[in-house]
């Protein structure tokens, strides 16, 4: 090796995760109650409207506005704070049949037990708390049971009563709390890789190596980088649900949470910041070694900088169900936008011996024969 050849560039890269969404702003906040006949209304995730059981009557986001502007429909949750051992839960009076429904702080919908009503926490959502967007749901809660149920074939080993129909009835829609930033990333990185040669005379083998030492600056604007807000939930499980399709971000409205769960954030902006910031880094990194093309580039040196341009509290629709299997829970959640779903599979551990004693029973049978075979035919030569 003679030495180090060196390569410089400086590149300007813009690199974009989603689209900037289009949003139409609203200035009604509407109700999940039918105008019609007063009963609740369900979003119908693959119509993309809100439906009455009741009545059969169906309205778009632009129908309730129009109504509620109208006759705008007031419900009150009282609610009174409840002090236990295991932390802060509130009390709030359904509005169907007046039973009293506990939640804790960190959630913001949820269902009545006696009537079935989503029992929407309005006033959990209210100031710092009320998200700017919201990807309403796509894909319905039928189509996460097949999903779930569909996990376990070709899997053998996969517990008979995993995916009962007990575990499939507890799969529930949530809108989940995430923070999105826009964030521009500035990298200047110094590399090494090394370009191999190898060839033969006679019987001579030679090996050359060429090192190059290469340096790239780069400027690269990231747009929506997700970061889970909720301490409820893995990050290693929501970030491998994503990618969501943030064109379909729309302004935040109450009335997309009926027939759904929903959580608010307990990690804030700030705390979750420290988690866009290496994604974006990672990223940056990687989009920065792509450039570099002599042998597998390792880095020397690098240097980075990030600077927040903007950022936006949403929720995101997500289907989950937690499974005990031998004293663990397995979680299973499902993209409610685009149907992407993922899980741990518990394994019935009985099973697995019981098929490894009969395999090893088989293999050492079939040995013992071959070598009987052989004994028998070299013993007649």
């Amino acid at each position: 090796m003679a030495g180090i050849k060196k390569e410089e560039s400086k590149t300007e890269e813009k690199v974009t995760e989603v689209k900037q969404p289009r949003v139409k702003k609203n200035s009604t906040a509407i109700d999940s109650r039918c105008p019609g006949c007063g009963s609740k209304l369900t979003f119908d995730p693959k119509k993309g409207k809100w439906t009455c059981k009741y009545c059969n009557s169906e309205y778009t986001i632009e129908e309730l506005e129009t109504k509620y502007k109208s006759a705008a429909s007031k419900e009150k949750n009282e609610h009174k704070h409840l002090e236990e051992d295991e932390g802060n839960y509130f009390e709030y009076n359904c509005p169907d049949c007046g039973a009293i429904i506990v939640a804790d702080e960190q959630t913001s919908a949820t269902f009545c037990v006696y009537c079935g009503n989503t029992a929407i926490l309005k006033n959990k959502l209210a100031g710092k708390f009320h998200p700017t967007y919201i990807i309403p749901f796509k894909t319905d809660v039928e189509e996460a049971k097949k999903a779930f149920k569909n996990i376990s074939k070709g899997r053998m080993f996969v517990p008979k009563d995993f995916n009962n129909e007990e575990n499939i009835e507890k799969i529930r829609g949530i809108y989940i709390p995430f923070w999105l930033y826009n964030i521009m990333y500035t990298g200047d990185i110094v590399a090494r890789g090394d370009d191999v040669t190898h060839w033969t005379v006679g019987r001579t083998h030679y090996t050359k190596t060429d090192t190059y030492e290469m340096q790239r600056k780069a400027n690269m604007t990231f747009e929506k980088v997700p970061v889970d807000g909720s301490s409820r939930f893995d990050n290693d499980l929501m970030n491998s649900i994503e990618p969501f399709d943030y064109e379909g971000l729309v302004d935040y409205n109450h009335a997309y949470l009926s027939g759904f769960l929903a959580e608010k954030y307990d990690i804030d902006e700030q705390d979750s910041y420290d988690d866009a910031q290496k994604r974006v880094v990672n990223s940056g990194e990687k989009e920065i070694l792509a450039t570099c093309h002599h042998g597998v580039p390792r880095i020397i040196h690098n240097e980075h900088n990030n600077i927040v341009r903007d950022f936006y509290y949403v929720l995101l629709p997500v289907y989950m169900v937690n499974v005990k299997y031998m004293d663990k829970y397995y979680t299973f959640a499902m993209n409610g936008q685009t149907g992407k779903f993922v899980g741990n599979i518990p394994l019935n551990k009985a099973k697995v011996v019981i098929v490894s004693i009969i395999t090893f029973l088989i293999s050492f049978g079939l040995i013992e024969l071959v070598i009987y075979l052989a004994y028998i035919w070299g013993g007649n030569k």
